[in-house]
């Protein structure tokens, strides 16, 4: 054993002498491998922090959540009438919208519902000691900090009599307290949002939020809201089921100025209603039956959308897998291109040294030493290409996250794999060139 290895140490030696000796070739000959290794691991990278922000999307539209949310009123897609009967049948129908009692009515009467909590939103500015804020005041249940997993890093959630009798407190997010209670304990103080002082029962944990998060799907910072319970909002701030007189004047003054396009005011008593469901499997029949209970509560009326928003990131989920494989795949390609690379160049330094082949056959070398020697070199060549590729990728993708902010995670099974594929493309394409360097004869090498 001692004997190979001194006899074959010797041909690796005389291959890592042939690399520093022709310095320049050698690097130019790696850096299709550096750039391989570096595409693979920076656009695995890339892969890896697309599907790391849709698992935290997925995390903060909560887990099997239903959302129905208000839109334009139409007419029951599975009739058949003209459009001349249709809009008679319109003007015969009347929907309030999404209102308080729909949310009730989910959460009493579907058993496989287990949070329900309705949500309504106004845009706001909170004043206290003369500084002055924009802030989304939201109103909810307790239930909504359960599905989004919200936590609280001060304080504690509405009390039962707080919820069910309108009592002006709030909750806020962590940049509501930087603002206005930076050096002081917030809880217990008071906050005043349009013409109501709100007490401040609590603060919420402060959250990363990606900017591609889409509140489509139910998912907001709560950074920047003042959450208060959704009763506290009907009665003591607006509630847009109850129109006055005057209000109605002013609504069809509105829209005849406007010449008959239609108002984007939201006129539902509720921005969404946020539905939990106790098991995964239930999920799409759950939707179907809130749709279908909904549908006879609006009086047949397609005033409302339901939507899941779980299912529709695991479907980009899946797409951003299928992405990966194809960014992997490309990635690969590079490294074959690589290797290819180093085979041409190998085969055209055996053409370069062939009385260095013939002096060593003729000295005693065997086919195996020359094979070994130019084996080495390919293989040498390739794992330095390989460790230069994986800082240039490591470095590659820190700059992708620093400049166009697009998240990167270097993981482990890249480095691993992009660095044992460059060892095997030097070994399968280095191969080629040593056995015709071995395969040289002695006494027409010499000859040149």
């Amino acid at each position: 054993m001692k004997a190979y290895v001194q006899r074959y140490g010797h041909d690796v030696v005389s291959g890592l002498e042939a690399i520093f000796t022709n310095k320049v070739k050698s690097f130019l000959t790696a850096l299709g491998i550096i750039f391989g290794v570096a595409a693979v691991i920076s656009m695995l990278a890339i892969g890896n922090g697309a599907q790391q922000e849709i698992l935290e999307q997925i995390k903060m539209v909560g887990v099997n959540n239903i959302i129905v949310s208000p839109t334009e009123t139409s007419i029951d897609q599975n009739q058949d009438e003209s459009s001349a009967d249709a809009a008679q049948i319109s003007t015969k129908k009347f929907s309030k919208g999404l209102t308080l009692l729909d949310a009730q009515a989910i959460e009493q009467i579907l058993p496989t519902v287990s949070k329900v909590s309705p949500v309504i939103d106004f845009n706001y500015s909170a004043i206290l000691n003369g500084k002055s804020k924009p802030v989304v005041l939201e109103g909810v249940t307790n239930s909504y900090f359960e599905l989004f997993e919200i936590n609280l890093s001060f304080g504690e959630l509405f009390t039962t009599e707080q919820s069910e009798d309108g009592f002006p407190v709030c909750i806020i997010g962590d940049n509501i307290r930087k603002v206005f209670f930076n050096q002081e304990d917030p809880i217990g103080q008071k906050i005043k949002c349009g013409q109501t002082w709100l007490k401040v029962v609590g603060v919420i944990e402060r959250r990363d939020f990606t900017a591609s998060a889409s509140d489509e799907m139910g998912i907001s910072s709560t950074d920047n809201k003042i959450f208060i319970p959704a009763k506290t909002m009907l009665l003591r701030f607006k509630n847009r089921s109850l129109i006055r007189a005057d209000e109605v004047e002013e609504m069809i003054s509105r829209r005849n100025q406007e010449s008959g396009n239609s108002s984007s005011e939201n006129l539902n008593q509720l921005d969404k209603i946020i539905i939990q469901v106790a098991e995964t499997e239930q999920l799409s029949s759950t939707a179907e039956v809130v749709r279908r209970m909904m549908l006879r509560r609006h009086n047949g009326l397609y005033d409302f959308e339901v939507t899941i928003p779980e299912l529709l990131l695991k479907q980009q989920q899946r797409t951003k897998k299928i992405f990966n494989i194809v960014l992997g795949v490309i990635a690969g390609i590079s490294l074959i291109v690589g290797g290819i690379g180093i085979m041409n160049i190998m085969l055209a330094s055996v053409m370069e040294r062939i009385r260095e082949i013939g002096v060593r056959q003729a000295i005693g070398a065997s086919r195996k030493d020359i094979i070994v020697q130019f084996l080495s070199e390919s293989t040498i060549i390739s794992v330095s290409g390989g460790i230069i590729g994986i800082i240039l990728g490591v470095v590659l993708s820190k700059t992708i996250t620093a400049v166009f902010d697009i998240g990167t995670i270097v993981s482990a099974f890249s480095i691993i794999i992009s660095f044992g594929v460059s060892v095997l493309v030097g070994v399968i394409f280095g191969y080629i060139p040593a056995k015709r360097a071995a395969e040289q004869d002695p006494v027409n090498s010499l000859r040149y």
